[in-house]
C-alpha cells in the first residue's frame, strides 16, 4: 500500500504564502514529515537547516538566541510549544522576519488550546489539524482490503504502513507510556499520573456508549471534577475526543451524557465499537478539515433520546444539520428509528453505513445504505 500525499498538503502550502501556520495533531501521526514536504525538496531529511526541534539542545539554543538558518524562505518550529514563554517567542521571531521567512509551528498538543490566555499571537497564524490516515488517503478507490487494514492497524502511519501484528502491539505499549510519562509531566500540572493511566487503560470499554463519569469517579476513586480534568487533559493531548448530543425541540434528547472515542481506533477490541469509533475518526477529520480550510462552523454530534433511541453521528454545518450516520459492521436494512428521527428533526439525510457490499436508498425518502468505502468516496472525506 502506497498512500498519496497527506491531505493538508496543499491547504498547508497555500497558507504559508500567508505567513505562520500552526499544525496540531497528535504525536506520531506524521506531522513532522508533512511540514519538510513543504519545503519543495526531494527527500528532505530532519537535519534539513530549515528543520528546528525545540527537543535538540542545539535546535533550542539557537531558537532562544533568535539565531534563525539563512536563506530559507521557511523555518519549522517543532514542538516549541514545551517552552513556556512560546508565545512570546515565536511572536518575536515572526514579526522580524515576516517579511522574508514562513513560520511552520508542528506540535502533538493543542496548540489552539495553549496559545490562550495574553494571546500574543492573535491574527498572525493559520491553524490545521493534522489526523491519523483514513480510506481517500490511502486510494482514490478504497478497497475491502484498505478497511481491513485500516481497522486492524489503526491510522497512525508507522503500524498502518508495516501492517505487522507484533510491531502494532508494540507501538501501542510504546505510544501510551510515552504519552503519560513525556507528554503528561511536560504539559501538564498532574499529580497523581498513575491514575490517569489507570483511566486511559480503561476507556476503550466505554466508546460507543454514552460516558458515565460518575462511573469512572466510583472506579479510580477520584472526584467528578478530577476525572472531567483528566479527560480534558486526554483531550488536549489527542489521545481521545468527546462528541456532545444534538437536541431537538421535538424530540426528549439527552443533554448533559458525551460520548468518547479514541484516535487510534485500533485499541478497541470490540469489533462494532471499533468500526464505529473509527467512523468518528473520519467523520470528525471531515469536520475540521472543513473548519480549518473554509471557515465554516463544524460540528460532530450524536442523537440519544431519554427512551434510547440513538444514531451515531450528525454533522452540523453553522448549526443546521448536514447528514446523520448510523454505523453497522455488516449489511442491514434501514432502521426504523430513521422514519422516527426524519419525521421529529429537520436533518435531511441519512446514511447507514456499513463493512459489507448492498447499496440502496434514494434521494426522495432521503435515507440510504450503503458500503462505508462508497461513503467516503462520494462525499470526497479528506
Amino acid at each position: 500500500m502506497k498512500p498519496s500525499s497527506r491531505y493538508l498538503l496543499a491547504a498547508l502550502k497555500a497558507d504559508l504564502k500567508d505567513g505562520m501556520v500552526f499544525v496540531g495533531g497528535p504525536r506520531q501521526v506524521g506531522k513532522t514529515t508533512l511540514a519538510l514536504q513543504c519545503l519543495n525538496e526531494k527527500n528532505v531529511k530532519e537535519s534539513h537547516p530549515a528543520y528546528m526541534n525545540w527537543d535538540s539542545l542545539a535546535d533550542r539554543k539557537r531558537i532562544l538566541d533568535g539565531h534563525l538558518p539563512s536563506k530559507q524562505p521557511i523555518v519549522i518550529l517543532d514542538e516549541i510549544h514545551k517552552y513556556g514563554n512560546w508565545r512570546n517567542l515565536v511572536k518575536g521571531c515572526y514579526d522580524k522576519n515576516k517579511s522574508k521567512i514562513s513560520f511552520l509551528v508542528t506540535g502533538s498538543a493543542r496548540l489552539d488550546y495553549y496559545r490562550r490566555g495574553g494571546d500574543s499571537l492573535q491574527g498572525r497564524y493559520r491553524y490545521l489539524r493534522l489526523f491519523p490516515f483514513s480510506l481517500m488517503e490511502l486510494s482514490s478507490k478504497p478497497s475491502s482490503n484498505d478497511l481491513d487494514q485500516l481497522m486492524s492497524f489503526g491510522g497512525f502511519p508507522e503500524p498502518l504502513l508495516k501492517a505487522d501484528e507484533r510491531f502494532h502491539r508494540r507501538w501501542l505499549r510504546e505510544y501510551g507510556t510515552r504519552v503519560v510519562y513525556e507528554d503528561l509531566r511536560e504539559l501538564e500540572q498532574v499529580r497523581d499520573v498513575s491514575k490517569i493511566e489507570l483511566l486511559l487503560n480503561h476507556l476503550p470499554n466505554c466508546v460507543a456508549s454514552p460516558l458515565s463519569v460518575r462511573s469512572l469517579s466510583l472506579l479510580l476513586g477520584a472526584a467528578h471534577e478530577t476525572i472531567e480534568s483528566w479527560i480534558s487533559i486526554l483531550e488536549r493531548l489527542y489521545i481521545a475526543f468527546r462528541i456532545p448530543p444534538y437536541g431537538h425541540k421535538k424530540i426528549r434528547a439527552v443533554k448533559k451524557e458525551n460520548k468518547l472515542y479514541f484516535w487510534d481506533w485500533s485499541r478497541i477490541e470490540d469489533r462494532g465499537a471499533r468500526f464505529e469509533n473509527l467512523v468518528a475518526c473520519q467523520l470528525l477529520k471531515y469536520c475540521c478539515y472543513i473548519e480549518d480550510t473554509e471557515g465554516f462552523d463544524m460540528s460532530l454530534r450524536f442523537i440519544r433520546d431519554t427512551d434510547k433511541r440513538e444514531i451515531d453521528f450528525v454533522v452540523l454545518k453553522d448549526g443546521k444539520p448536514e447528514f446523520a450516520v448510523e454505523c453497522k459492521l455488516n449489511d442491514a436494512k434501514t432502521a426504523t428509528k430513521f422514519d422516527y428521527f426524519k419525521q421529529r428533526t429537520d436533518i435531511p439525510k441519512f446514511y447507514l453505513i456499513h463493512t459489507g457490499e448492498s447499496d440502496y436508498g434514494d434521494e426522495e425518502t432521503g435515507q440510504r445504505v450503503l458500503p462505508f468505502t462508497t461513503f467516503c468516496t462520494e462525499l470526497k472525506m479528506p
